[in-house]
């Protein structure tokens, strides 16, 4: 029997979100147009009640970043935002993106004054302490590009002949008695769809996990069903997190996602009970 997700359609809180809705874009700078979204939709669905099974965060990255000095010369920049996984709400990527592209014509004394901004709107939106870090052009060319850790399962032969979302792969894919190892597998093919927009969303996710043995190709065959799923970024991994969890008998587990960037913006959402939230380093689709 295939677990069902849970239902936003008459959601009230989804309905004002300029996601999916023709939008104007505006010079002047603008902290309301943030938007927030509730983290207990999807959580309540997932039957996730304080205390949480988890730790995380939301880590952003956001490569479209430009404000006016004080003189009115433009500065570029990339930023780095970390939303903790206990904050009240996400926040929305569109309405993020508008966000970021009110600064363009706004003039500003200093970069610390922007970082201060970002981070006193972002916090306000998600209900949360949320942190920002400025790269500034001349740190441009220090950035690299790194490779999942752990073993691909992606090279696995097999047929898939049903993209519909299901649990079912994973309820018989280890023995609950067998003996405990450590294992970290990576998947470039994690691919789900935008919850309003029904736009694509590709990833890589890493799951880092202690436990029974999970059978690979059960694994594999569970995150292809994300393929026509419909949630955000977020949702999609503490989805994950949590089947993997109650399925798969993991004792310690770590569910990391990079998605590749829209708009400018990349969403990569790190949920653990064991580890930190690992350094924001870019990989080669980001």
């Amino acid at each position: 029997m295939t677990d069902t997700p849970s239902q936003y359609d008459d959601a009230p809180e989804l309905q004002s979100l300029t996601l999916g809705k023709k939008t104007r874009y505006d010079n002047s700078f603008d902290a309301k147009l943030l938007q927030p979204v509730p983290r207990s939709l999807n959580r309540d669905g997932l039957n996730l009640t304080n205390p949480l099974p988890f730790y995380g965060d939301d880590v952003w990255t956001g490569f479209e970043l430009s404000w006016l000095n004080a003189k009115g010369k433009p500065v570029v920049a990339m930023a780095n935002f970390v939303i903790p996984y206990d904050s009240e709400n996400l926040v929305e990527s569109k309405s993020f993106k508008l966000y970021l592209n009110s600064f363009n014509q706004h003039r500003f004394d200093s970069s610390e004054e922007v970082q201060r901004q970002l981070a006193n709107d972002l916090s306000l939106c998600a209900n949360g302490n949320v942190s920002v870090e400025l790269i500034l052009a001349n740190a441009f060319a220090s950035q690299t590009i790194t490779a999942p850790s752990g073993q691909c399962i992606d090279e696995l032969d097999i047929s898939v002949e049903d993209f519909e979302f299901s649990t079912d792969y994973l309820k018989e894919s280890v023995d609950p008695n067998g003996p405990i190892i450590s294992e970290r597998l990576f998947s470039n093919l994690l691919k789900s769809n935008c919850l309003i927009t029904n736009q694509p969303d590709w990833g890589t996710v890493e799951i880092n996990y202690q436990g029974p043995k999970i059978n690979q190709e059960a694994l594999l065959r569970y995150l292809i069903s994300f393929r026509q799923h419909n949630e955000f970024h977020e949702q999609c991994v503490e989805r994950i997190f949590s089947d993997l969890k109650r399925l798969c008998h993991c004792q310690n587990l770590s569910v990391n996602a990079r998605y590749t960037r829209r708009g400018g913006l990349d969403i990569n959402p790190f949920r653990s009970n064991f580890e930190k939230t690992p350094a924001n380093t870019r990989q080669a689709r980001q």
